[in-house]
């Protein structure tokens, strides 16, 4: 049976695509290898970020189910929370953001762009995703209208879709390359891009710079094997098709120095701003590597920016 294409499912067109890939010159140079940035940053919803994919294809999923209002959940500070808001707005729906009573909660980076939206933000002092689905559903239900649920992240099966499609646009760019690194904090970035991977770029290694401490050994070839399935896609996913590194440091949504550092020598470098809770660790598992001597000089190393700039001006380095 033939994989399904992307265009079978249902899609709203929030961002723009494809985004660049740049040559970091003085960071190869620095590294001995050649490093290479994927702007997703660029996308054009909001900051931009890695949500903007996903999004395109949860939305739609929404909108078939003629949902008015869309929830979601993350930390305080969440981008994904952010960028959900940004994109209900443009689709004429309501978004509620019902986040984890954790990390900044003023009115400061996203909280700051969630105030300008004039999107209700609802706090609930948990660790518990099930205690924040159950305040969901008692808002959804006192409101009285229809409602769809988006998981933290956008991490699901179909939200994963929008990775897989973006590793199929990196390989229709006509460049090679043997290492592709990304941010993990909910898992469906990583599951999309592994999978799409394994599909449309063979030769390249995906790792996944984990800067939450949930099992993602678990998590990502669930969702790597789900989104798999929506495609109807002949694979079968081993533990082989991605690597993971642990860059969580200090906990989530708490800065660390070795990604307070790569923020600021990718600021300094190039000019490209990374966020302290999520890019600015995976780069610094980039540079770890690079350290370790994983990185031939003749390498193409490919960094995925998932944006998160908002965080950047509420969290600082």
């Amino acid at each position: 049976m033939a994989m399904k294409q992307f265009k079978e499912f249902p899609k709203v067109s929030l961002g723009v695509f494809p985004t660049p890939i740049q040559k970091l010159e003085n960071i190869s140079r620095r590294l001995n290898t050649n490093v290479y940035i994927k702007r997703d940053d660029l996308c054009g919803l909001g900051l931009g970020g890695n949500k903007t994919r996903k999004l395109e294809f949860l939305m739609a999923d929404a909108i078939l189910k003629k949902a008015e209002i869309v929830f979601t959940t993350g930390g305080a500070q969440s981008n994904h929370a952010m960028l959900t808001a940004a994109a209900a707005g443009k689709l004429g729906l309501t978004a509620v953001l019902v986040l984890k009573k954790r990390g900044v909660t003023a009115c400061l980076g996203n909280q700051f762009l969630e105030h300008l939206m004039g999107t209700e933000v609802v706090f609930v002092d948990t660790d518990s995703y099930d205690d924040i689905y159950r305040e969901m559903d008692r808002i959804g239900t006192e409101r009285g209208r229809p409602y769809y649920k988006i998981p933290c992240g956008g991490s699901n099966a179909l939200g994963a879709l929008g990775y897989v499609e973006c590793a199929e646009e990196i390989r229709d760019s006509g460049l090679h390359f043997d290492h592709l690194i990304c941010a993990e904090g909910s898992g469906g970035t990583m599951a999309g891009l592994a999978l799409g991977a394994k599909l449309f770029l063979p030769d390249t290694r995906v790792h996944g710079m984990m800067v939450d401490t949930d099992p993602f050994d678990v998590i990502t070839p669930r969702l790597m094997t789900e989104a798999a399935a929506l495609l109807e896609a002949d694979v079968r996913i081993t533990d082989g098709d991605f690597c993971l590194r642990d860059m969580c440091g200090p906990g989530y949504a708490i800065p660390s120095e070795p990604g307070n550092r790569a923020v600021r020598l990718l600021a300094a470098e190039e000019g490209i701003f990374l966020d302290p809770v999520y890019t600015g660790k995976a780069f610094a598992g980039l540079l770890a590597m690079a350290e370790e001597g994983v990185f031939r000089p003749e390498d193409r190393v490919l960094f995925l920016h998932s944006g998160g700039a908002g965080g950047l001006f509420a969290v600082g380095t």
